[in-house]
């Protein structure tokens, strides 16, 4: 068996004509968009619920907590926190399910992040 042998010099040739693969030089990558979890005021859902809420799915401290539960409060809307757009669908999920199983009407949504 005679091996093969390259009659042109290397690079002489387009990328589709000799079979390789082109590759582009730069290549940017974008973050995925954000989305903002906002967890809205209601007349039932309690303080201390909200302040649940936000250690137990956001990780947010005591003090954290108590700063997003009184933006609720007093603007009708606190955000809790801001991810990839996926995840902030599965905390809208993850949120409104516990407060379903404990009673409350406690709203949350994901919107575009500012």
């Amino acid at each position: 068996m005679v091996p093969f042998r390259r009659t042109e010099p290397a690079g002489s040739q387009k990328p589709e004509e000799s079979g390789d693969v082109a590759i582009e030089d730069s290549v940017q990558l974008k973050e995925p968009p954000k989305h903002a979890v906002v967890l809205h005021n209601d007349d039932f859902t309690t303080m201390e619920f909200v302040i649940e809420v936000l250690q137990k799915f956001f990780r947010k401290t005591h003090d954290e907590a108590m700063k997003i539960m009184w933006s609720v409060h007093h603007n009708g809307s606190g955000v809790a926190g801001i991810y990839p757009v996926e995840i902030a669908e599965m905390k809208v999920v993850q949120v409104t399910a516990h407060a379903q199983q404990h009673g409350f009407p406690l709203r949350a949504t994901s919107e575009p992040a500012p």
